[in-house]
């Protein structure tokens, strides 16, 4: 059996890492790099950094972290936000991201999945979707699940690993930043139908939701923002409880 993964998310503002409820309400919690090197001290398995406010006037700035956080943390990050072409995608791997994700973009331009995973091959590309639920159907939103698309979750999932996608990091709009807890079942049926790995976000709030997720909802990660960033538990203590449940996890 793979070993299940924690991912602690950054989201990214100016070079800080911020966090709020569904996008908004944003706060300060802490540097971008020095987090970063906390949580892989701790035992993370990768890290994500969204840059939440990508501009055209914020790329290089953006860049420039990137590169410091490549000069800093010895394990896998990914970074997203802004990338809409494959220029965007190879500023960001040539200066040391791992992997890249892609949102929004690939949601107007499908082709650019395909484009990178056959530059720089799937393992490169992560397909992150914003899913909020309409009626009994989970619609695909962009801009940070403002703009609701009329795009369908498992359509446009499946789609993507046909394209090259190498992983689906997968939000619930209507749980993230609630700490309310994963929608298991989604993630489950999200889980049967593709290949590729499943990364679980939005609604982190216990241990107890991040074992469900992995256990019940067949997620291979867990990506959590606020209980790691204000200090409720470390990536380490999450660990060593989701091995007590029986869960397989690097220690």
């Amino acid at each position: 059996m793979v070993a299940k993964r924690i991912i602690p998310c950054l989201d990214v503002k100016d070079g800080r890492t911020v966090k709020g409820i569904n996008f908004v309400g944003l706060h300060d919690v802490g540097d971008a790099v020095e987090l970063g090197k906390a949580y892989a001290a701790q035992g993370a398995d990768e890290l994500v950094y969204l840059d939440i406010s990508a501009t055209v006037e914020e790329r290089n700035t953006f860049t420039s972290l990137v590169e410091r956080i490549a000069l800093n943390i010895n394990i896998p990050f990914t970074v997203g936000g802004g990338i809409s072409t494959i220029d965007d995608a190879a500023r960001l791997l040539d200066v040391g991201a791992d992997k890249i994700s892609i949102n929004s973009a690939a949601v107007r331009n499908p082709g650019l999945i395909d484009e990178i995973a056959r530059k720089y091959g799937s393992q490169f590309v992560v397909l992150a979707i914003d899913a909020k639920k309409v009626d009994d159907k989970y619609l695909i939103t962009t801009h940070g699940g403002r703009q609701l698309t009329e795009r369908e979750l498992f359509a446009w999932a499946r789609e993507g690993e046909q394209r090259g996608a190498g992983e689906i990091l997968l939000t619930s709009m209507d749980h993230d930043g609630t700490r309310d807890g994963y929608p298991c079942e989604l993630f489950a049926k999200l889980c049967s139908e593709l290949s590729i790995p499943v990364i679980a976000s939005g609604g982190a709030g216990s241990v107890k939701d991040i074992a469900d997720v992995l256990s019940v909802g067949c997620a291979d990660a867990a990506l959590a923002a606020s209980i790691f960033h204000y200090g409720e538990i470390t990536v380490g203590e999450l660990k060593r409880e989701l091995k007590k449940q029986g869960i397989k996890v690097r220690i």
